[in-house]
């Protein structure tokens, strides 16, 4: 790589460099997950391109038209089922039929003398207000998913657009990988094998991140809506997204929401319903991290769980939705950077 000498011309770098995020920063959700999606159906795309003799526009176009069949169409269907259902649970939230401090007020009156005991003996010297608290936070969560998905069709053609720049990018990006890459490498004025590390780094938090905690979560959350649906439970739709929500977050999860359900059924006399869930929690819902998460992630991400939980809720107060991505992606890249960074000293 070329060194500048010419300060003037170094400027016009930086504000032109500043300038072309600027004027992409209205698409950059959408820039963001075409990238994703790119690390992740790679390898798929690469096994298409080898069967249909390398051709490369054959292999991206199928990629694509198959991320756009197996994974977004039917997040779209069930992003429509989930607004016509959150409609009725918002309305029944705000009118006060869905009473979440009510029901936690219940399961705290039901407790016995012992449970009442434990929460004394951690210190919970009003668990009334501790109750209240974790019932304000499950109803903000319904609503604002609910309010999400009430926006959906006020926002539509803001959806089709961002969807149509992913696919778009999406292709290119498969198609012309390889090069693309390696003129990010040739242009990134950092030495060669730091660049590379970097760069493998990055795709495995995407990977980590995208295959292994949004599938994970997915699962989860459709058993949970699942088991509510059969337990009659109002909503099971609204609550399957908001376990899902929830499941993206390590040490916290769906046990949030289904274990006060479980409480609330037992504490009212619904004995079996309780059982069933709180069985069907732990047995299923709770062993799906352990079981399917190896299998999808193994120890790519590299992280520690807190690492990942602080990063997480981090990049989601900082960029909303697309913070389940980028917040574990800087968490990754700030310590490899320092890695590379004391690297060199111990070697001299």
């Amino acid at each position: 790589m070329q060194k500048i000498k010419d300060p003037a011309f170094l400027l016009l770098l930086v504000a032109v460099t500043a300038a072309f995020f600027w004027i992409l920063q209205p698409f950059y959700g959408a820039i963001l997950w075409g990238i994703a999606a790119a690390i992740v159906f790679y390898p798929l795309h690469s096994r298409l391109r080898a069967a249909t003799g390398n051709r490369q526009n054959l292999a991206a176009t199928v990629t694509v038209l198959l991320v756009l069949a197996v994974v977004i169409l039917p997040v779209i269907l069930v992003g429509a089922s989930l607004g016509q259902q959150a409609s009725g649970v918002y309305d029944r939230v705000q009118s006060g039929e869905l009473n979440f401090t009510l029901y936690m007020e219940r399961i705290l009156e039901a407790l016995p003398g012992w449970a009442k005991g434990v929460l004394n003996h951690f210190g919970l010297d009003d668990p009334a207000t501790a109750m209240k608290k974790l019932a304000e936070i499950l109803a903000r969560t319904a609503q604002s998913i609910a309010s999400q998905a009430l926006g959906i069709g006020r926002g539509a053609f803001d959806l089709v657009i961002g969807l149509a720049v992913m696919l778009y990018l999406l292709f290119f990006l498969l198609r012309d990988g390889e090069p693309l890459l390696s003129s990010a490498k040739a242009a990134v004025p950092i030495r060669p094998e730091h660049t590379a590390i970097l760069l493998n780094r990055t795709s495995e938090v995407v990977r980590a991140t995208v295959k292994g905690g949004i599938a994970v979560a997915a699962v989860q959350g459709m058993l949970g809506g699942v088991a509510f649906w059969i337990l009659g439970i109002p909503g099971p739709l609204l609550w399957a997204a908001v376990m899902a929500f929830l499941s993206l977050l390590p040490a916290l999860g769906a046990a949030i929401v289904w274990a006060p359900v479980a409480v609330y059924l037992l504490a009212t006399g619904n004995i079996w319903q309780g059982l069933f869930l709180l069985g069907f929690g732990v047995l299923v819902i709770g062993l799906i991290d352990n079981l399917l998460r190896p299998v999808l992630v193994g120890r790519s991400a590299k992280l520690p769980d807190y690492v990942v939980l602080i990063t997480t809720l981090g990049g989601i107060e900082v960029f909303g939705l697309n913070g389940f991505v980028i917040g574990p992606l800087i968490a990754a890249i700030f310590f490899v950077s320092w890695e590379l960074f004391r690297g060199p000293q111990q070697d001299s």
